[in-house]
């Protein structure tokens, strides 16, 4: 039997997929979620092949859901926004359901699924330029202790590059990601981050000064007295930005 989770707020979007969903007996939904926050648990708990997702919800974004997962599941999308399309595609959502979609328009996505699961196609793949600019300057959402933290991007320090994760820094504290810094580059807003050093990206706001370090190197102080290393090519970006 393969498992399904439902994501929407829209009750009635729901019981649309369920009824579309009635043919296919070896799909079950296992669980109805209303927002990001619910979806988030469902998949943690019942790890489904395939979910429905909805973008624009309450809480947290489907976006924003897929990005505190590491391994997604397969993704279809439902949802009412047409702008975000190309770039779910380029991501490797399986489809993109335009609400109202038809039973006939459901069944390609179906099919288009069960090809995928049979020719082992790779899942979902997150990328910051699935984001509008505005959104992209707003906050960052974590998983921390199993819960979810939005952090406010103004509240960031800086980032820091640690293995296969990012290391964010902000006033809230420490709190680990499973992206890559060139993901962060993407979503935050390039006048108020700056990539200093390959392992560091900072948030203007909060460099006091910058220090000679060794040869062509340099060391940025922030407020906090933290002190960060910042190479050739990240200096020359650093003094652009403060206009220097």
């Amino acid at each position: 039997m393969i498992q399904a989770v439902l994501i929407d707020d829209e009750p009635l979007s729901r019981e649309i997929i369920r009824e579309y969903l009635r043919p296919y007996e070896d799909i079950e939904i296992v669980e109805e979620c209303n927002d990001g926050f619910e979806g988030l648990k469902a998949i943690t708990q019942w790890n489904p092949q395939l979910i429905f997702l909805d973008i624009q919800m309450p809480k947290i974004t489907g976006f924003e859901l897929l990005e505190l997962i590491e391994e997604p599941p397969s993704v279809i999308f439902t949802t009412a926004f047409d702008e975000y399309a190309i770039k779910a595609f380029e991501a490797n959502a399986v489809d993109y359901l335009l609400k109202p979609f038809s039973r006939e328009r459901f069944d390609k996505a179906i099919q288009k699924w069960m090809l995928r699961k049979n020719s082992e196609q790779v899942a979902w793949q997150p990328s910051a330029s699935l984001y509008p600019p505005a959104a992209r300057q707003n906050r960052v959402v974590v998983k921390s202790e199993g819960r979810i933290k939005i952090i406010p991007v103004q509240s960031i320090h800086y980032l820091e590059a640690s293995g296969d994760y990012v290391k964010i820094r902000a006033a809230e504290g420490a709190f680990m990601k499973n992206r890559t810094m060139q993901f962060f580059e993407e979503l935050l807003d390039s006048q108020h981050f700056i990539r200093i050093h390959r392992s560091y990206l900072v948030n203007l706001n909060q460099v006091t000064r910058i220090d000679p370090y060794e040869k062509d190197s340099h060391l940025a102080v922030l407020t906090s007295g933290i002190q960060l290393p910042v190479s050739k090519s990240g200096y020359a970006r650093l003094k652009e930005a403060l206009g220097l």
